[in-house]
């Protein structure tokens, strides 16, 4: 964590996974940890293939050639934007209640996830995080391919990946147990975060 010794400021894991792994990053560094809920923006008859992603403040960012050579219409893609900022809306009720999100305004703020593939919703995550105001933004995750990271490093102000193969089929691939991280669990972690008292202060 010697990358972070300097930064002052929060800690925002993408669910489920991504919390787990910044639970850990938080407790280290003594940050706050928050969640960002973003969602890819799925292709029709293939809900696997992302053709872009969106954030809670509405960032949506959109592969356009990828979605024109799909043939995607305007009406299926507001479609898919209006469900998917509904799931946004549900899980960020879930998982914060009524708090609203950190204020990042000039705090360093660090997005962690479990691992990431075509960083989709990686790069909509930075996108929003730089519109809210914050000092630096800082990628923290254990696995991504090389192409990933580098798309990623443009980005961001720093990348911190433990491992980066040539060989990338799946996240899940990295890990012995990759079983899947449930809300209770993610609800639990954020309770536990904030009983901890972090030694980061909102005015400091």
């Amino acid at each position: 964590m010697a990358e972070f010794a300097s930064l002052k400021g929060f800690v925002l894991a993408i669910p489920r996974g991504g919390v787990v792994v910044g639970y850990e990053i938080a407790q280290s560094l003594g940050f706050p940890l928050d969640v960002i809920v973003p969602r890819k923006i799925r292709a029709p008859e293939n809900p696997e293939l992302a053709i872009g992603a969106m954030t809670e403040d509405g960032t949506i960012l959109l592969n356009d050639k990828l979605a024109n050579y799909l043939g995607v219409s305007e009406t299926y893609l507001q479609g898919e934007i209006a469900h998917q900022k509904s799931e946004i809306e549900r899980r960020l009720r879930l998982y914060r209640g009524h708090t609203r999100r950190s204020d990042l305004k000039n705090r360093d703020a660090i997005i962690v996830d479990d691992g990431i593939a075509t960083g989709s919703t990686m790069k909509a995550a930075l996108a929003s995080v730089r519109k809210s105001g914050a000092k630096t933004v800082s990628v923290a995750i254990p696995v991504g391919p090389p192409s990933t990271i580098s798309e990623l490093e443009k980005q961001a102000d720093r990348v911190i990946c433990l491992y980066t193969p040539e060989a990338f089929d799946a996240i899940g691939q990295f890990y012995e147990d990759f079983a899947q991280t449930t809300d209770e669990e993610v609800i639990e972690l954020l309770k536990l975060n904030k009983q901890k008292e972090p030694i980061v202060s909102r005015e400091g």
